[in-house]
C-alpha cells in the first residue's frame, strides 16, 4: 500500500505507538517517567534536620529546612531516513511467511515499518539511560558516562569492585560483588520498598547461575511469577548498562523525562516518494525527546 502524509500514522494514534515502542527499553521499568516536558523540569529535593524537639507551652523556631532542585531537561532527537522500500520488504516478507507461535510479524507493510523503527528508537533510548553523552549526535547524558554522567556530577556513591576497579564480573565473584554492593547503600534507604540492584543481561546471567549452583530452587524455574532479589532488594535487568557495572538506588530517585509518551509529543511520518518523483523511495521521520536526571546523588551507590 502507499504511505501517505495524512495517514494516521501522525498524532494521538501515534503517540501511543511510540509509547508502546519506548516500553522496550527495559531500564524504564526501573526509573520514575516524567512526561510532558516541553522544555525542563524541576526535581525538588526536601532535607530536614533536628526539625524535631521536646514540647513546650512556648512557640520556639527549631531545625533547618532546605529545599534544592536537579533538573531535568530532555534532548530533543530525530530520525531521517530516505531508502528503498525494497530495503525492508524482503524483511518484511519473510515475516509474513514464518511459521511458529512466536512469529511477530505485522500484517501489512506500513505496520511493519512502524515496528522496525520502534525498536531502533527503543534501543537508543535504552544505551542513552546508561551511558549516553549530550556531545554525541543522537544520544543524551546517561547516568554513567564518566565525569559527567548524571551519577557523577550528582553526587552518587563510588564503591570499587571486589578485586579493585576494572575487575570483570563472574559468576564466581558475582555474589561478593552483590554484597559489597549493598553494604554501601546508605542507611537510609536500605530497606525501601522501591530499592533496585541495576545491572545489565551479562551480570544477570552470572548472577543466575550463582545462585543455581548454590541450590536455590527458584532459581530453576525463572517462567511465571519469577522476581529476581538478592538479599530482599529486587533485581531490575537493564540491557543497556555497561559489563562489570552495578547499582544500587530507589525507583523514585531516578528519573527518565520525555514529551515522548504524551498524546501529541510523537510524530513519526512515512512519505512515499513515488508520487512526487517517481522513485520507489520512502522517506521516515520521526521526532522525540529524552533525558535522565538522580535526584539525591548521595543515595544511589554505583560499583566500577
Amino acid at each position: 500500500m502507499a504511505f501517505t502524509v495524512t495517514s494516521n500514522y501522525a498524532g494521538k494514534v501515534f503517540g501511543q505507538y511510540i509509547s508502546a515502542a519506548l516500553k522496550e527499553a527495559k531500564s524504564l521499568e526501573g526509573l520514575t517517567v516524567l512526561e510532558n516536558i516541553k522544555y525542563k523540569e524541576n526535581i525538588r529535593k526536601m532535607a530536614g534536620s533536628t526539625l524535631v524537639k521536646d514540647a513546650t507551652c512556648d512557640f520556639t523556631d527549631a531545625g533547618t529546612l532546605a529545599l534544592t532542585e536537579a533538573v531535568l531537561q530532555p534532548k530533543n532527537l530525530q530520525i531521517n531516513v530516505d531508502l528503498c522500500k525494497k530495503t525492508l520488504l524482503s524483511g518484511w516478507e519473510a515475516e509474513e511467511m514464518k511459521a511458529g507461535s512466536f512469529n511477530r510479524n505485522a500484517p501489512t507493510f506500513d505496520q511493519y515499518v512502524l515496528a522496525y523503527f520502534g525498536e531502533i528508537i527503543a534501543d537508543s533510548v535504552e544505551g542513552s539511560i546508561w551511558t549516553g553523552a549530550n556531545a554525541t549526535a543522537g544520544q543524551f547524558e546517561g547516568f554513567l558516562t564518566g565525569t559527567t554522567g548524571r551519577f557523577a556530577t550528582g553526587g552518587a556513591v563510588q564503591v570499587n569492585n571486589v578485586g579493585g576497579s576494572g575487575t570483570a564480573y563472574t559468576s564466581a565473584n558475582i555474589i561478593a560483588q552483590l554484597q559489597l554492593l549493598v553494604s554501601s547503600i546508605p542507611a537510609n534507604v536500605y530497606g525501601r520498598d522501591d530499592l533496585r540492584i541495576y545491572m545489565n543481561m551479562k551480570t544477570y546471567r552470572f548472577y543466575i547461575s550463582a545462585i543455581s549452583t548454590l541450590g536455590y530452587v527458584n532459581a530453576y524455574n525463572m517462567n511465571g511469577d519469577y522476581v529476581p532479589v538478592f538479599e530482599g532488594i529486587t533485581i531490575q535487568p537493564c540491557p543497556g548498562m555497561p559489563d562489570n557495572k552495578l547499582v544500587a538506588a530507589e525507583k523514585s530517585n531516578l528519573f527518565y523525562g520525555t514529551d515522548l509518551i504524551s498524546d501529541m509529543g510523537a510524530s513519526i511520518k512515512m512519505l512515499d516518494m513515488s508520487d512526487l518523483d517517481g522513485s520507489d523511495n520512502m522517506r521516515v521521520v520521526a521526532k522525540f525527546s529524552g533525558g535522565v536526571q538522580v535526584g539525591i546523588g548521595a543515595e544511589a551507590v554505583q560499583q566500577d
